[in-house]
């Protein structure tokens, strides 16, 4: 009878039972898991300037769309057998431009939702709020449209898609590429890698930068990371 294996968001899964050895990682199963490549966006303007961009709808720069065009030979020289993109529409366009015309939107990949520091650079909330670190102190309360997320909450959010990866590499062969924002892929490798959230604090990541996330021996890896393809 195959065994059950229980993700991080409470959703039970049936898996095969294997002779080759699994890891779990927090309930995840990473035995047979393949290539997950993350896209973070290309440049915007409020990238570019460092105002926090959570769900505000901004689109790429040209530089943000060259920064897309770039990574179009690293995904033709891959099999990909799955894309998810997040909802915006600096996503949308990047996943576009590197060839992911078929990217399934998942709404779990939007970014941090940053609340009432949408928009405002680090610097000018640390006039305020010396001390202040995103990845440990969170963001204070929004309007309803975006109230803001917990470093914990993002962190739920990031199991749930690192779940429907899971699934992915189930249902197809190949590599499963996720087209999303910085702070929250941060997030998602620290996930990953079995870390709490607030460690995705450790993994730099600029616009149009890809990573490969993998496996060694059964166990989470990071096999390339913050790449940019030579301008």
């Amino acid at each position: 009878m195959p065994r059950r294996v229980r993700y991080g968001t409470g959703r039970v899964r049936r898996g095969p039972s294997s002779a080759c050895p699994r890891f779990l990682v927090r309930g995840r199963s990473l035995g047979s898991m393949g290539d997950l490549f993350l896209v973070r966006h290309g440049e915007t303007e409020w990238s570019r300037s460092g105002r926090h961009t959570g769900l505000t709808d901004v689109p790429l720069t040209g530089t943000g769309r060259e920064q897309a065009r770039a990574l179009v030979p690293f995904i033709r020289s891959h099999r990909i057998g799955a894309a998810l993109v997040s909802p915006s529409q600096r996503t949308r366009e990047t996943a576009e431009l590197i060839g992911l015309r078929d990217a399934r939107i998942e709404p779990d990949l939007h970014e941090w939702d940053y609340g009432g520091h949408e928009g405002v650079t680090t610097f000018a909330i640390q006039r305020s709020w010396p001390d202040w670190f995103l990845f440990t102190d969170g963001v204070p309360a929004g309007p309803p449209e975006h109230p803001g997320e917990s470093p914990e909450q993002v962190g739920e959010r990031a199991d749930r898609v690192l779940a429907t990866v899971d699934a992915a590499f189930a249902d197809t062969e190949g590599c499963v590429v996720l087209v999303s924002h910085g702070h929250f892929l941060r997030v998602l490798t620290a996930r990953h890698l079995g870390l709490p959230p607030s460690h995705g604090a450790m993994f730099q990541l600029g616009t149009g930068a890809l990573c490969r996330l993998g496996t060694e021996h059964g166990r989470p890896v990071i096999a390339a990371w913050n790449v940019r393809p030579p301008s």
